[in-house]
Parts: C-alpha cells; structure tokens; sequence
C-alpha cells in the first residue's frame, strides 16, 4: 500500500523584510523546517501567494510583513481565497489587527481592559486626562504613522481612519502567545523603551484569565494569536493590541523544549484545519 502523500503547504514570509529587533527569515526558516516533518512545503514572498496558492491544500500565513506595504494585493489574496475556498491559517474570519485596529475602541467601549481608545471626536471625552495622547493609524503596524500628541491640541486631530490613545507610563510589556486556545508561552520587555529585548515570562492564573478574554472574544477555532499587553502603573494588564494576522513569535528566546512543544502543536492545529 502506497504512503499517503503529506498535505500540501504554502508557506507565506518575507524573509528579507527588516523589522527592528526581529529576524523574520531566521523564525521561518526554522519553523517551516520543523513543519516539514509533516507536510510538503514550500515558502513564498506575500505578492506571490495569490498566484501560487491554488496549488496548495493550505495557505500558511506568517511573518509576512505590515500588509499595509502592500494592501491591494493583500486584498485580492483574501478575496481570491474566499472566493475558492482556500483553507488559510490564519483563518480570515479574525476580528483583530486581521482588519485594523478598530476593535480597539470597540473593546474599550464595552468595558474590556483596554488602554482607553477612542475613533471619533464627539468620544474624546471618554478619556482619562493625560499630558500626551498616542494617535493611531487603523491600519497601522510597526508603529508606522503613530504620533504623539500634546493634550491641547487634541482637538485638532482629524478623525480619519485613526484612534486615540492615551500615552500611559506602563511598567511593562508582556505577550501572550496562543495556539487555538491553547496557551503556550509569555515573553516580557521589562524596559519599555525596548520592545523587543524580551525575556521569558511566567504567567500567572490572573494573567492567562486576562489574556483568554480576547481570545473568547475573537472566536478563531485555529490559528496563531499574540495578546500584547501593557501592566500599567496600578498593576492592572491592559491590552495593547491582539495580533492575529501574522504575529511574530520570538521562538528564538524561549526554551528548546517550549520551542518544540509549540511546533508540535501547531501542526495538530494545521491537521485539524485540514480536516
């Protein structure tokens, strides 16, 4: 009797996409090649996945870089996607930074632990007093067009495809890194003004209650999420944004064995979609 023939993967990176702080080449080659235990892979440039896809039993999104760069031709993948029925992971029903960062006044609104955040004018009162506010692009990643704003001229912010937020000087940054459901590992900055000098962090069960919330709140049955979270000077966690398009994973800082823990449950996730 034949083998059976492992299921096809396309495998969506930018793997020569600067970002500071992160070596997007290095955590894909080096997933991709654990995932080959599995499945047939093959790795491509973003402007390339729409094109190739329909060869594939599945469309493996990763670290493929602020779609923003390139948002025409991340729209036609997703409605070419859809209209074929292509299995992507992450699946494109995400709620998230999937379609901008709306959701973050939405959340806000609905009393979710949010840094409070705003998208319209007739709002700015619902936030707290600050001597500077942070506005975002909705569309925004990288914190490319982010700007800082004095509180005086908060009324000169023309509310157009952005949030405001106000500048809190959290203690802290902390991630929470989850397939499906299930969660895996937390890293932390402990210096604010370094994002992305992170160390391992050991999650307690007031914190996992916190960063589940979002994941409920998403509802993607599989896929990869990040909850970023800042702990802001009462000690209370408050969410910065919830990744779920494409999140960088830092599988470079955790342990070996976390690092294989995460892969084998990736693939138990990529089966179960295939299914």
């Amino acid at each position: 009797m034949p083998a059976a023939v492992p299921p096809r993967v396309l495998y969506v990176s930018d793997l020569v996409y600067e970002a500071g702080g992160r070596r997007y080449g290095d955590e894909d080659i080096q997933l991709s090649s654990r995932l080959r235990r599995d499945f047939d892979i093959a790795l491509c440039h973003p402007l390339d996945a729409a094109r190739l896809m329909g060869a594939f039993d599945m469309v493996v999104v990763r670290n493929s870089g602020p779609v923003l760069h390139y948002q025409e031709q991340y729209d036609a993948f997703r409605e070419r996607a859809r209209a074929a029925g292509v299995r992507v992971y992450n699946p494109l029903n995400g709620r998230a930074d999937m379609v901008g960062k709306r959701y973050l006044a939405e959340l806000s609104a609905a009393g979710y632990p949010v840094i409070p955040t705003v998208d319209r004018a007739e709002d700015l009162g619902r936030l707290p007093e600050a001597r500077t506010y942070v506005v975002k692009p909705m569309a925004g990643a990288d914190s490319i067009g982010m700007e800082f704003v004095p509180g005086d001229r908060l009324a000169d912010i023309a509310f157009d495809d952005v949030l405001v937020q106000p500048r809190i000087p959290f203690r802290y940054e902390v991630s929470f890194y989850f397939v499906d459901r299930d969660f895996q590992y937390a890293l932390y900055a402990p210096d604010p003004e370094r994002r992305w000098e992170l160390k391992p962090y050991e999650a307690g069960a007031g914190d996992l209650e916190f960063a589940r919330r979002f994941i409920d709140w998403n509802a993607l049955e599989h896929g990869i999420q990040r909850v970023d979270a800042c702990r802001a000077p009462d000690g209370e966690l408050l969410l910065v944004e919830l990744e779920d398009l494409n999140p960088y994973l830092s599988l470079a800082l955790v342990a070996p064995e976390t690092r294989e823990d995460f892969a084998v449950r990736m693939t138990a996730s990529l089966h179960e979609l295939l299914r």
